[in-house]
């Protein structure tokens, strides 16, 4: 398998893309630069997102290596025992041989759907007030949870074998959406940028897969009781459709594995509870249906196009580096200064993992070790660990924050 290396070309162009908060960051914060002759540039053009005619590329940020902080990550359970028996879906052949999704380990009805291009999208998730219910989660193969500059979280929500006929709020893209594509070969689908996530996403290895919104597919609500960036939905289709020759069956680097029996090495896990630090979210486990159902905020989180409560078949809970990157700022004051640095979420290399499938718990690892792998996962031994077939919601969390997962047996 060909690992290609990363590319990341960061920029000395600081500029706002809107930031909904001005709380501090939850990464570690370096001085903020002044910017007072730049020009904000604006999510909701998108050609505020366009790569500028000259510009000076400069080293990325270093990788900063995890603090020794003992609190901030669980503590281990006994490493689970599976059998390499009991993980019936691992390899490419395994998958196209019964015509299964990779992301999902689920049988497809019409194998057709996978020669598609797998179709990522920015959804927004604060103010709740103006974006829930969000419509199409529960249609989403895999939905990523990440924390922002302004400590809210935002989804990136993974479309591929089953398209919602809407999706939305769409909002901004992050430095995380930098990799996520790449992780999928999937396309991207986004309001706007900052300027410095925007040259790097127009300077990336899927740049021509890149949606912008003067693409058909995109469309406002006109609803005026919201704010305007609130506003944007898509009918995911006609993204697809507007790739032309790019939407074509993805080539992925490497495959989870899936496995319809639990592990032997659990431990019980009924209720998961998520601290965030601007909102709690916990997922709820109801064995008729073998589901985890989302509540937010204490209120259950529901899919605007269906009405149905958020669910998922796993809960993935990886702990990455999250670091402040000093050349790109999210949001601007008044007088130039930058108060808001882009937060750059390290989803390489490998770190402790926490997998919540069948109403179990397990601890181990998750590991990309090249830029079009996926996120994969392994106990102490080396074994890989399998999700339960089915949808996943991948919920990163900062190896900054202090037991910030509670887990109810």
């Amino acid at each position: 398998m060909n690992k290609l290396p990363f590319l990341i070309i960061a920029l000395f162009l600081l500029v706002a893309c809107g930031g909904e908060a001005t709380q501090v960051a939850p990464a570690p914060t370096t001085a903020a630069p002044t910017l007072a002759a730049t020009a904000a540039v604006s999510e909701n053009q998108p050609e505020a997102t366009a790569v500028p005619a000259t510009f000076t590329p400069v080293a990325p940020p270093p990788t900063m290596p995890p603090p020794a902080i003992a609190t901030a990550i669980p503590t281990a359970t006994a490493a689970p025992t599976a059998e390499v028996s009991q993980v019936v879906l691992q390899t490419a052949a395994q998958f196209a041989a019964e015509n299964r999704n990779p992301l999902t380990g689920e049988v497809v009805a019409d194998p057709t759907v996978l020669q598609r291009r797998p179709l990522a999208v920015k959804i927004s998730n604060a103010p709740a007030s103006y974006v829930r219910p969000q419509s199409g989660l529960n249609a989403a193969d895999i939905v990523f949870e990440h924390i922002t500059e302004a400590v809210v979280t935002r989804f990136t929500a993974l479309f591929y074998s089953e398209f919602p006929e809407t999706v939305g709020p769409i909002r901004s893209a992050r430095l995380v959406d930098v990799e996520l594509p790449a992780m999928y070969d999937a396309a991207l689908s986004y309001s706007g940028t900052s300027a410095g996530v925007g040259n790097r996403l127009f300077q990336s290895d899927f740049a021509s897969r890149v949606i912008s919104t003067g693409a058909p597919g995109y469309y406002r609500t006109g609803d005026t009781s919201k704010p305007y960036e609130h506003t944007l939905y898509a009918y995911p289709e006609r993204l697809l459709n507007a790739l032309g020759e790019q939407n074509r069956a993805p080539q992925f680097g490497s495959y989870m594995a899936f496995s319809s029996e639990a592990p032997a090495g659990g431990t019980a896990a009924s209720t998961i509870s998520i601290d965030f630090r601007s909102e709690t979210v916990e997922w709820r486990y109801d064995p008729e249906t073998n589901l985890y159902y989302r509540w937010a905020a204490g209120v259950p989180h529901n899919d605007g196009e269906t009405n149905e409560q958020v669910f998922a078949r796993n809960i993935v809970i990886p702990f990455a580096n999250h670091v402040n990157d000093p050349t790109i700022c999210e949001q601007i004051a008044a007088d130039g200064t930058c108060q808001l640095l882009s937060v750059q979420v390290q989803l390489w290399g490998q770190g402790q993992v926490i997998i919540f499938r069948d109403g179990q718990r397990y601890d181990g690892i998750w590991k990309r070790e090249g830029r079009n792998d996926m996120l994969t996962f392994y106990d102490a031994a080396g074994n890989s660990l399998p999700l339960q077939i089915g949808n996943t919601w991948v919920e990163i969390m900062s190896i900054y924050y202090d037991n910030p997962v509670v887990v109810t047996p």
